[in-house]
Order: structure tokens, then C-alpha cells, then sequence
């Protein structure tokens, strides 16, 4: 059933499984890729949390995943998803986001968005969260510094720049890199290829830059967030630079990001920071804003 739709997906394991009762809290996970499996592997393990669905418009990715876990939710569409689980993780892409969020809370269930680039472009969805009363989580991805800007927007912040560098095999297949018929082959040195708002950015790199999504929702809006885009031929790792100047003072962070073993687009940290924003959902101690 390669490429068919989210809801024209089969129940690949009986309807009637047990839901375990007695858990803190049922998961559900859309999109199998290389978060949502390292998420799944490592919630499993989380105590009186049960994963009881998984969801992927490439069914041969959640069956992989279906083995991999000694649990064994079901595969199913997003409402039968949303249905089952208190807790929806989107982890799939920035297009789905605005169907998954809104079935979601009109459902008045909780989520978490790793494809932060699908909230920028449907603000409403932060209102809907609220009308709803549901809980809209957003994990700090592959950056540190979102706990400072989110203090800083208390008071009034000026400016905030976002420098992401990244080998150039990161940026392959990107819409901007396709669109202006870009040869990153020839790339030799340090080279800006991108600059522009976060919204800009992540319609130009939706698989790339869903930090400057994070760093406009925390601090000034998609619109007035910059952001540059490098490649680096001589860098091995996802480096992330923000810059924030404000009523408070000055912020400055540097994030250099090893890449996911399994995903060369994806920095390592932006698999933790998804594990450790659930732990943080399901736990009793918060540490930070």
C-alpha cells in the first residue's frame, strides 16, 4: 500500500489489543522516519507510558518499526490514531501538520509537533490549541538557547538571527536547492546559499531548518526571525548560531550538531530533544521554561 493516504492505511494489529488501562499515558506516533523510530524505541522504555499506535503514509516504514519494538501498537490511519492515543507526536512532515493538528485538538487531545515549519505557516493553530484547551508541545530541536529567548519575549526583544551551517549532502533535495538549480558538488568553501525570514526558510528547507520555526514561536515571528543558511564542505557537523539582542541584553548560543546515524539531515540533538520533551511531559520534575 506504498504512497497511499494516512487514513486508507489497514490495521496491520487487532482492534480489540488491549490499551493498558492502568499507564500514565497512551502515545501515538505519525511518521516512522528516523525520529519517530528513535522516539518510539526509547518511549518504550519509559515507565507507565505506553506507545498503542503508529502511523505512516509508507506502510513498509511503520512495519519496520513494528519490529524493532517489544511492544505492539497498532497501525493504523490518523483518526483511529488520534482516538486511541492522550498523546499525538507528529514526527512525519511539515504538509501534514495542519490536517494531524487540527483533527487532533478538535479531538481535544495533546501534541507534539516535530515538523515545527507546518505551525509557522498555520498560525491559526496555536489559537485552535488554546480554544481547545489542549496542550501544544514543541521540542527545542537541534538548538540550545529556546529556554532564554522564551524568557526574553516576556519583555520586548529587537532583533534575532539564526545561522545554520551544514555540509552541503545536508541541504541535497531541498526546494530552494532545486528550484535555483543548485551543483552543491562545486561548493569548495564557506558559502551563504540562503538568506531571508524563517518563514522564507522553511518553505525554501522544510527538512532542514525547523529550528527557525522553534526560535520565531519562542521569541519575535516567523517574519522578523533572520536566518542564513551556509554550506561548509569542510564541516562535519550541523552548526547552529542565534544571536538575540533585547530589553534584557544580549543572547548568544552555539549549537555544532553531530548528525543522526541514520539520517544525515537530522542533527542528533533533535532526536534527544524529542525524548527528553516527552519524559518532561510525562514526569513530576520540569527543569527550565
Amino acid at each position: 500500500m506504498l504512497g497511499a493516504s494516512y487514513d486508507e492505511l489497514s490495521l496491520l494489529t487487532p482492534s480489540t489489543q488491549d490499551l493498558a488501562p492502568n499507564i500514565k499515558m497512551n502515545i501515538g506516533i505519525i511518521g516512522c522516519g528516523t525520529i519517530g523510530s528513535e522516539l518510539a524505541k526509547s518511549i518504550e522504555k519509559f515507565k507507565d507510558v505506553s506507545i498503542v499506535a503508529l502511523c505512516d503514509v509508507d506502510e513498509e516504514k511503520a512495519k519496520r518499526l513494528l519490529i524493532q519494538l517489544s511492544t505492539k501498537p497498532q497501525i493504523v490511519g490518523i483518526d483511529r490514531l488520534i482516538e486511541i492515543s492522550e498523546l499525538v507526536i507528529e514526527s512525519a512532515s511539515k504538509h501534514i501538520v495542519k490536517e494531524v493538528a487540527e483533527k487532533t485538538f478538535y479531538k481535544g487531545k495533546d501534541l507534539m509537533i516535530m515538523s515545527v515549519g507546518g505551525i509557522i505557516s498555520n498560525e491559526h493553530l496555536l489559537k485552535l490549541a488554546e480554544e481547545k484547551n489542549c496542550n501544544l508541545y514543541i521540542p527545542s530541536g537541534a538548538i540550545c538557547g529556546i529556554d532564554g529567548v522564551n524568557s526574553a519575549s516576556i519583555g520586548k526583544i529587537n532583533s534575532v538571527t539564526l545561522t545554520t551551517t551544514k555540509p552541503p549532502k545536508a541541504l541535497e533535495g531541498a526546494p530552494y536547492i532545486v528550484k535555483n538549480n543548485l551543483n552543491l558538488n562545486t561548493i569548495t568553501k564557506k558559502t551563504i546559499i540562503f538568506e531571508g525570514s524563517a518563514l522564507e526558510a522553511v518553505d525554501a528547507f522544510p527538512a532542514n531548518i525547523n529550528v527557525a520555526a522553534s526560535l520565531s514561536i519562542a521569541g519575535i515571528g516567523a517574519e522578523k526571525t533572520k536566518v542564513k543558511i551556509v554550506a561548509d564542505p569542510n564541516s562535519s557537523k550541523n552548526m547552529h548560531e542565534i544571536v538575540v539582542e533585547g530589553d534584557f541584553g544580549k543572547l548568544t548560543t552555539v549549537t555544532e550538531n553531530l548528525p543522526s546515524p541514520n539520517n544525515p539531515k537530522t542533527s542528533y540533538l533533535a532526536v534527544l530533544s524529542a525524548i527528553s520533551m516527552v519524559k518532561k511531559i510525562v514526569g513530576n520534575v520540569k527543569v527550565g521554561n
